[in-house]
């Protein structure tokens, strides 16, 4: 399969994973099959930094091991922001544009 691009790298996942398609495909299907950014977005919105954080570190973390290397950098991005307790309205919104594009180009792999 040689489908990469910004958003996911499947070459660099399938390197992780000893060249196992089927499996990069399940993990990817249960990443799809998740509510990470509403969460988020709820915890944010609260007041909860510390659990935002939480959410979003775990976030970065699936998403750079699945190869997801777009949303993992808009993750770091927007930890960083919310644990400097800077504004994190672009941060975020930049997080949840860039988790629809990589949903839509994970449903195109699955």
């Amino acid at each position: 399969m040689d489908i990469n691009n910004e958003y996911v790298d499947v070459q660099d996942a399938l390197k992780r994973l000893g060249g196992n398609l089927d499996l990069y495909k399940r993990l990817l299907n249960q990443f799809a099959g998740g509510n990470h950014i509403d969460p988020i977005k709820e915890a944010l919105d609260t007041g909860a930094l510390e659990e935002a954080s939480h959410l979003i570190h775990t976030l970065k973390g699936v998403a750079a091991n699945l190869s997801l290397a777009k949303l993992a950098e808009h993750a770091r991005k927007l930890e960083a922001d919310v644990k400097s307790n800077l504004d994190h309205t672009n941060a975020f919104a930049e997080l949840k544009n860039v988790y629809h594009i990589t949903s839509q180009e994970i449903s195109k792999i699955l």
